[in-house]
């Protein structure tokens, strides 16, 4: 699944802001994320891990940004349970919220492609405006069932299925083998040592 390079940033960075500025569960253990000071570095460190440029987050920043990764967090679980219709009404509240408008932009020598705008001139408002766009670009074509929500035990991180046959079930190939590794134990439980004889 791709669209342009653009939007696939975008749609990657709704996942990366979900998973790791929303609490619940992650590759079998809780997950809370950080909050005060470390709110603005984890947000900042996951904004750079798509775009380096990006600058360093104030802590209402932070908190606006997380705001933001719980809504996407509720539309990821909205298609995972089946719910489409509630996923785009959440993403149309998202797209009006943000003020997201389409923008041709050409940078960095690539061919001009759409950006997805807030209404207000911020780095927290632009990004929010574009995952949200992103999404809605996914769940308004046939690849809605690509957005999804790690199905392994206690772990609700959320992906978007890139493969190519789109059966991908988990977040990560660490809940993809914790899963083989139970299904394994469970069809072979270990056997007791022999017990032994009295001298």
């Amino acid at each position: 699944m791709n669209f342009n390079s653009h939007m696939d940033t975008v749609v990657t960075m709704a996942v990366r802001l979900v998973n790791a500025l929303t609490p619940g569960e992650a590759r079998g253990h809780g997950y809370v994320p950080p909050d005060g000071p470390g709110l603005a570095a984890a947000a900042t460190a996951t904004l750079r891990a798509v775009h380096p440029e990006a600058h360093d987050l104030s802590q209402r920043e932070a908190t606006q940004l997380a705001e933001f990764a719980q809504a996407f967090r509720a539309v990821f679980a909205a298609v995972a349970s089946g719910d489409v219709d509630l996923a785009a009404h959440l993403l149309n509240r998202l797209l009006a919220v943000t003020g997201a408008h389409p923008w041709l932009d050409r940078h960095d020598g690539e061919p001009w492609h759409l950006h997805f705008h807030g209404a207000q001139d911020s780095a927290v408002i632009g990004w929010a405006a574009g995952c949200a766009t992103g999404l809605a670009v996914v769940l308004g074509s046939d690849l809605h069932s690509r957005l999804g929500v790690c199905t392994a035990p206690h772990c609700d991180r959320v992906y978007v299925d890139t493969s190519r046959n789109g059966t991908r079930r988990f977040c990560s190939t660490s809940c993809q083998n914790r899963v083989k590794t139970a299904a394994f134990r469970a069809r072979h439980p270990a056997t007791p040592p022999p017990a032994s004889r009295p001298s």
